[in-house]
Protein backbone atom coordinates (compact mmCIF):
# COMPACT_ATOMS: atom_id res chain seq x y z
CA UNK A 1 0.00 0.00 0.00
CA UNK A 2 1.34 2.94 -1.16
CA UNK A 3 1.69 6.26 1.38
CA UNK A 4 -1.69 7.53 0.36
CA UNK A 5 -3.63 4.69 1.32
CA UNK A 6 -1.85 4.53 4.39
CA UNK A 7 -2.80 8.92 4.88
CA UNK A 8 -6.52 7.44 4.33
CA UNK A 9 -7.08 3.92 6.51
CA UNK A 10 -4.82 5.92 8.82
CA UNK A 11 -7.72 8.80 8.96
CA UNK A 12 -10.64 6.63 8.65
CA UNK A 13 -9.73 4.54 11.55
CA UNK A 14 -8.57 7.80 13.69
CA UNK A 15 -12.14 9.01 13.22
CA UNK A 16 -13.92 5.30 14.51
CA UNK A 17 -11.29 5.85 17.53
CA UNK A 18 -12.90 9.29 18.22
CA UNK A 19 -16.51 8.25 17.74
CA UNK A 20 -15.92 5.06 19.97
CA UNK A 21 -13.94 7.04 22.77
CA UNK A 22 -15.99 10.33 22.19
CA UNK A 23 -19.10 8.16 22.61
CA UNK A 24 -17.74 6.85 26.37
CA UNK A 25 -17.20 10.19 27.62
CA UNK A 26 -20.08 12.16 26.25
CA UNK A 27 -23.03 12.29 28.71
CA UNK A 28 -25.89 9.92 27.98
CA UNK A 29 -28.10 13.04 27.58
CA UNK A 30 -26.60 13.58 24.12
CA UNK A 31 -26.82 10.46 22.45
CA UNK A 32 -29.60 9.54 19.61
CA UNK A 33 -31.90 6.99 19.87
CA UNK A 34 -31.07 6.33 16.11
CA UNK A 35 -28.50 6.47 13.46
CA UNK A 36 -29.80 8.76 10.75
CA UNK A 37 -28.00 11.45 11.75
CA UNK A 38 -24.70 9.65 10.76
CA UNK A 39 -26.36 8.73 7.60
CA UNK A 40 -27.40 12.58 6.72
CA UNK A 41 -23.99 13.50 7.46
CA UNK A 42 -21.79 11.10 5.15
CA UNK A 43 -24.75 12.19 2.94
CA UNK A 44 -23.93 15.72 2.73
CA UNK A 45 -19.95 14.87 3.06
CA UNK A 46 -20.81 13.13 0.01
CA UNK A 47 -23.13 15.81 -1.59
CA UNK A 48 -20.56 18.73 -1.03
CA UNK A 49 -17.77 16.57 -1.94
CA UNK A 50 -18.60 16.10 -5.30
CA UNK A 51 -19.92 19.30 -6.12
CA UNK A 52 -16.57 20.40 -4.74
CA UNK A 53 -14.67 18.06 -7.18
CA UNK A 54 -17.18 19.22 -10.03
CA UNK A 55 -16.48 22.64 -10.20
CA UNK A 56 -12.71 22.43 -9.78
CA UNK A 57 -12.55 19.74 -12.49
CA UNK A 58 -14.53 22.70 -14.16
CA UNK A 59 -11.88 25.30 -13.48
CA UNK A 60 -9.08 23.28 -14.51
CA UNK A 61 -10.97 22.14 -17.71
CA UNK A 62 -11.61 25.86 -18.71
CA UNK A 63 -8.30 27.13 -17.58
CA UNK A 64 -6.84 24.70 -20.03
CA UNK A 65 -8.86 26.11 -22.97
CA UNK A 66 -8.00 29.38 -22.29
CA UNK A 67 -4.52 28.76 -22.52
CA UNK A 68 -4.70 26.53 -25.66
CA UNK A 69 -6.75 29.26 -27.33
CA UNK A 70 -3.75 31.62 -26.05
CA UNK A 71 -1.38 29.12 -27.79
CA UNK A 72 -2.92 29.63 -31.37
CA UNK A 73 -3.28 33.02 -31.07
CA UNK A 74 0.60 33.68 -30.35
CA UNK A 75 0.96 31.10 -33.40
CA UNK A 76 -0.98 32.59 -35.67
CA UNK A 77 0.77 36.17 -35.02
CA UNK A 78 3.92 34.89 -35.40
CA UNK A 79 3.11 33.80 -38.60
CA UNK A 80 1.99 36.87 -39.90
CA UNK A 81 5.58 38.69 -38.50
CA UNK A 82 7.32 35.75 -40.26
CA UNK A 83 5.28 36.64 -43.76
CA UNK A 84 5.98 40.66 -42.83
CA UNK A 85 9.71 40.34 -42.18
CA UNK A 86 10.15 37.95 -45.59
CA UNK A 87 9.27 40.80 -48.14
CA UNK A 88 13.35 42.17 -46.88
CA UNK A 89 14.43 38.45 -48.26
CA UNK A 90 15.73 38.62 -51.96
CA UNK A 91 12.96 38.01 -54.79
CA UNK A 92 13.28 34.09 -55.20
CA UNK A 93 13.44 33.63 -51.40
CA UNK A 94 10.74 35.87 -50.19
CA UNK A 95 8.09 34.27 -52.50
CA UNK A 96 9.14 31.03 -51.37
CA UNK A 97 8.98 31.67 -47.61
CA UNK A 98 5.95 33.37 -48.48
CA UNK A 99 4.24 30.23 -50.23
CA UNK A 100 5.72 28.18 -47.41
CA UNK A 101 3.94 30.12 -45.06
CA UNK A 102 0.71 30.31 -46.71
CA UNK A 103 0.67 26.66 -47.45
CA UNK A 104 2.14 25.75 -43.55
CA UNK A 105 -0.91 27.99 -41.96
CA UNK A 106 -3.29 25.93 -45.07
CA UNK A 107 -2.39 22.60 -43.57
CA UNK A 108 -2.97 23.73 -39.64
CA UNK A 109 -6.61 24.82 -40.61
CA UNK A 110 -7.69 21.76 -42.91
CA UNK A 111 -5.23 19.04 -41.76
CA UNK A 112 -3.85 19.80 -38.16
CA UNK A 113 -7.47 20.96 -36.57
CA UNK A 114 -8.73 17.65 -37.52
CA UNK A 115 -6.13 15.14 -36.30
CA UNK A 116 -6.23 17.33 -32.93
CA UNK A 117 -10.16 16.37 -32.78
CA UNK A 118 -9.71 12.83 -33.22
CA UNK A 119 -6.10 11.66 -32.47
CA UNK A 120 -5.27 14.56 -29.65
CA UNK A 121 -1.88 15.21 -31.19
CA UNK A 122 -0.22 17.20 -33.83
CA UNK A 123 0.44 16.35 -37.54
CA UNK A 124 4.47 15.74 -38.18
CA UNK A 125 4.01 16.22 -41.61
CA UNK A 126 2.43 19.80 -41.27
CA UNK A 127 5.86 20.70 -38.74
CA UNK A 128 8.33 19.69 -41.43
CA UNK A 129 6.82 22.05 -43.40
CA UNK A 130 7.49 24.39 -40.60
CA UNK A 131 10.82 23.15 -40.86
CA UNK A 132 11.21 23.45 -44.34
CA UNK A 133 10.48 27.59 -43.92
CA UNK A 134 13.49 27.64 -41.11
CA UNK A 135 15.94 25.88 -43.76
CA UNK A 136 15.10 28.07 -46.38
CA UNK A 137 15.27 31.47 -44.22
CA UNK A 138 18.35 30.15 -43.02
CA UNK A 139 20.08 29.40 -46.38
CA UNK A 140 19.72 33.12 -47.32
CA UNK A 141 23.37 34.64 -47.60
CA UNK A 142 24.30 38.65 -48.57
CA UNK A 143 26.39 41.27 -48.06
CA UNK A 144 23.34 43.65 -48.25
CA UNK A 145 22.70 44.89 -43.91
CA UNK A 146 18.73 45.11 -44.96
CA UNK A 147 19.14 41.53 -46.06
CA UNK A 148 20.61 40.22 -43.22
CA UNK A 149 18.64 42.39 -41.05
CA UNK A 150 15.33 40.98 -42.62
CA UNK A 151 16.30 37.30 -42.10
CA UNK A 152 17.59 37.55 -38.53
CA UNK A 153 14.13 39.06 -38.21
CA UNK A 154 12.55 36.42 -40.04
CA UNK A 155 14.23 33.80 -37.98
CA UNK A 156 13.14 35.11 -34.71
CA UNK A 157 9.57 35.37 -35.83
CA UNK A 158 10.05 31.41 -36.57
CA UNK A 159 11.17 30.88 -33.37
CA UNK A 160 8.47 32.47 -31.44
CA UNK A 161 6.04 30.26 -34.27
CA UNK A 162 8.01 27.01 -33.69
CA UNK A 163 7.39 27.56 -29.55
CA UNK A 164 4.23 28.63 -29.77
CA UNK A 165 3.37 25.14 -31.96
CA UNK A 166 4.98 22.98 -29.26
CA UNK A 167 2.68 24.61 -26.63
CA UNK A 168 -0.20 23.47 -28.83
CA UNK A 169 0.93 20.14 -29.15
CA UNK A 170 1.13 19.83 -24.96
CA UNK A 171 -2.59 21.48 -24.84
CA UNK A 172 -3.90 18.87 -27.98
CA UNK A 173 -2.65 15.56 -25.68
CA UNK A 174 -3.32 17.52 -22.49
CA UNK A 175 -6.41 16.44 -19.92
CA UNK A 176 -7.27 16.09 -16.40
CA UNK A 177 -5.09 14.89 -13.70
CA UNK A 178 -5.54 11.36 -12.73
CA UNK A 179 -6.26 11.92 -9.35
CA UNK A 180 -8.93 14.05 -9.89
CA UNK A 181 -10.21 12.13 -12.33
CA UNK A 182 -10.16 9.48 -9.95
CA UNK A 183 -11.91 11.70 -7.42
CA UNK A 184 -15.01 12.37 -10.18
CA UNK A 185 -15.62 8.85 -10.45
CA UNK A 186 -15.18 7.68 -6.45
CA UNK A 187 -17.30 10.96 -6.16
CA UNK A 188 -20.24 10.03 -8.93
CA UNK A 189 -20.30 6.31 -7.15
CA UNK A 190 -21.13 7.42 -3.85
CA UNK A 191 -23.75 10.35 -5.22
CA UNK A 192 -25.38 7.03 -7.00
CA UNK A 193 -25.33 4.62 -3.99
CA UNK A 194 -26.83 7.55 -1.98
CA UNK A 195 -30.39 6.50 -2.48
CA UNK A 196 -29.65 3.03 -0.95
CA UNK A 197 -27.37 4.48 1.62
CA UNK A 198 -30.23 6.39 2.70
CA UNK A 199 -32.93 4.24 2.73
CA UNK A 200 -34.88 5.39 0.72
CA UNK A 201 -38.20 3.37 -0.15
CA UNK A 202 -38.85 2.35 -4.07
CA UNK A 203 -41.94 3.86 -5.21
CA UNK A 204 -42.32 5.18 -8.31
CA UNK A 205 -41.42 8.68 -7.60
CA UNK A 206 -38.30 7.36 -5.95
CA UNK A 207 -37.67 5.97 -8.93
CA UNK A 208 -38.07 8.43 -11.24
CA UNK A 209 -35.74 11.08 -8.95
CA UNK A 210 -32.85 8.27 -8.96
CA UNK A 211 -33.06 8.14 -12.50
CA UNK A 212 -32.68 12.23 -13.05
CA UNK A 213 -30.14 12.18 -10.53
CA UNK A 214 -27.89 9.24 -12.66
CA UNK A 215 -28.88 11.61 -16.06
CA UNK A 216 -27.48 14.76 -13.84
CA UNK A 217 -24.26 12.62 -12.77
CA UNK A 218 -23.60 11.36 -16.49
CA UNK A 219 -23.84 14.26 -18.01
CA UNK A 220 -21.74 15.81 -15.56
CA UNK A 221 -18.53 13.32 -16.58
CA UNK A 222 -19.90 12.78 -20.49
CA UNK A 223 -19.34 16.80 -20.11
CA UNK A 224 -16.10 17.39 -18.35
CA UNK A 225 -14.31 13.94 -20.23
CA UNK A 226 -14.82 16.39 -23.15
CA UNK A 227 -13.86 19.91 -21.97
CA UNK A 228 -10.47 18.07 -20.52
CA UNK A 229 -9.36 17.69 -23.82
CA UNK A 230 -9.18 21.56 -25.21
CA UNK A 231 -9.21 20.97 -29.38
CA UNK A 232 -12.07 18.18 -29.04
CA UNK A 233 -15.33 18.77 -30.76
CA UNK A 234 -17.39 19.57 -27.53
CA UNK A 235 -15.29 23.07 -26.43
CA UNK A 236 -13.87 23.43 -29.84
CA UNK A 237 -11.58 25.98 -30.05
CA UNK A 238 -11.86 27.59 -33.48
CA UNK A 239 -8.99 28.21 -35.79
CA UNK A 240 -9.89 31.60 -36.13
CA UNK A 241 -6.42 32.99 -35.40
CA UNK A 242 -5.42 31.27 -38.20
CA UNK A 243 -7.93 32.00 -40.61
CA UNK A 244 -7.64 36.07 -40.06
CA UNK A 245 -4.10 35.21 -40.24
CA UNK A 246 -4.62 34.29 -43.87
CA UNK A 247 -6.69 37.33 -44.43
CA UNK A 248 -3.87 39.23 -43.44
CA UNK A 249 -1.12 37.08 -45.70
CA UNK A 250 -3.61 38.78 -48.59
CA UNK A 251 -3.33 42.14 -47.52
CA UNK A 252 0.08 42.31 -47.33
CA UNK A 253 0.84 41.13 -50.92
CA UNK A 254 -1.83 43.15 -52.04
CA UNK A 255 -0.32 46.53 -50.22
CA UNK A 256 1.96 48.50 -52.43
CA UNK A 257 5.54 48.30 -52.25
CA UNK A 258 7.42 51.68 -52.24
CA UNK A 259 10.78 51.80 -53.87
CA UNK A 260 12.89 51.74 -51.33
CA UNK A 261 11.67 48.77 -49.79
CA UNK A 262 13.00 46.93 -53.39
CA UNK A 263 16.20 46.48 -52.39
CA UNK A 264 14.76 42.81 -52.17
CA UNK A 265 14.29 42.28 -55.76
CA UNK A 266 17.40 43.17 -56.99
Amino acid sequence: MDQVGFVVLGVALATVALLVLGDRLRPKSWRQTSDESSGTLVLDLIKTLFTAVIAFAFVVCWQQVQTAHSHTVTEAKALVDVYQAAHGLPAPEQQRVRALVRAYTDAVVTQEWPLMDREHRVSRSVGDELDNIRETVSAVRSPDALVTDARSRTLSALERVDQARYERAIDAGRKLPGFLFTALCIGSILVLLSPVLSGMRVTWRSVVMTALLGIVVGAALLTIYGLQRPFSSVIGIPADAFTYARTEFQHDSAAPRSEDSAHGFR
